[in-house]
């Protein structure tokens, strides 16, 4: 059994083997990261060995058997994201006393955005890159949850999400709406019934998102019980091709399937809403100009939508 050390103040050695590691996980393993690190995997490899000496723990697993981390280095893992991310805004922040933007914007989105005509973010990427050219962008998708922890952890500095609920340490800015509708697939019961009752929607296997969002509070609302839980819509999706489930999709989303004749809209008048989404970033500290300057952009292409 490794023996725990004692670690004392971190140093740039330090900071520079956690950045190491944090790529080494995100990316599944020391082979699959030699690529975006552009190192090659023995370097890799030796660094791995010098942070977890450093440590006194057994980050992660390498052998035959594959790359996996270990409960200690899950949760390494996660305090290495919320001390890179807190260095990268003490480097946004001396950067905003020099007047330079530089550094790194990070975002976090819900998942299948890109495909509304009521989403922006492409125009707003574009406006702030033309202002702030020597900024890097890194866009993460994950679930809202995840979205909401990161940002309020400072791993993420900007997040586009559905609005749910209000936190008391997020702050939020409406963007654009979907509208969304019950769907089913094309060997469905229902896929040849124009305008089913609501007892026979509440009769069907009902596909849901698995953490609080507008989707749970709709099928709550509804008394739609899940049968089949997912993390996110493109996991619906594939349940309702399946032709056993019903769920939720957004319109824009959904359309070239049903085009395709490989779904159908469940046309009822209480089985649709509409969902908001809003942009969120931490209230405090208060924002760097780097991430005000993004925010401008988001409301900017987003006004009057």
């Amino acid at each position: 059994m490794k023996q725990k050390a004692l670690l004392g103040q971190l140093a740039d050695t330090d900071i520079r083997l956690l950045r190491v590691f944090r790529v080494v996980a995100e990316s599944g393993g020391v082979s699959a990261a030699e690529l975006e690190l552009n190192i090659g995997r023995s370097t890799i490899s030796r660094h791995l060995k010098d942070l977890e000496s450093r440590l006194g723990l057994t980050l992660c697993r390498r052998g035959r058997s594959g790359f996996g981390l270990t409960p200690e280095g899950r949760k390494v893992y996660q305090s290495a994201l919320r001390t890179l991310g807190a260095l990268d805004e003490f480097r946004a922040d001396v950067n905003d006393l020099k007047q330079r933007l530089s550094g790194t914007l990070t975002l976090a989105l819900f998942d299948k955005t890109a495909t509304n005509p009521n989403c922006h973010l492409p125009e707003a990427i574009a406006a702030f890159t033309e202002q702030a050219p020597d900024v890097d962008v890194e866009i993460y998708v994950e679930p809202l949850n995840e979205i909401e922890r990161g940002v309020i952890e400072g791993r993420f500095q900007c997040g586009v999400i559905p609005r749910h609920r209000a936190s008391a340490s997020l702050s939020y800015a409406p963007l654009f709406s979907e509208a969304m509708h019950l769907y089913c697939g094309a060997s469905h019961p229902l896929f040849a019934v124009k305008a089913p009752k609501a007892s026979a929607l509440l009769a069907c296997r009902y596909a849901g998102l698995g953490y609080h969002s507008p989707n749970m509070e709709e099928a709550h609302k509804l008394g739609l019980k899940r049968a089949a839980t997912v993390y996110d819509q493109e996991g619906i999706l594939h349940l309702l091709l399946s032709g056993m489930y019903i769920g939720y999709l957004p319109d824009h989303y959904a359309a070239p399937l049903v085009a395709a004749g490989r779904l159908r809209r469940i046309e009822h008048e209480d089985f649709n809403y509409q969902c908001q989404f809003e942009a969120i970033w931490r209230l405090s500290p208060r924002p760097a100009r780097l991430l005000n300057l993004f925010l401008e952009c988001l409301a900017q292409v987003h006004a009057g939508a």
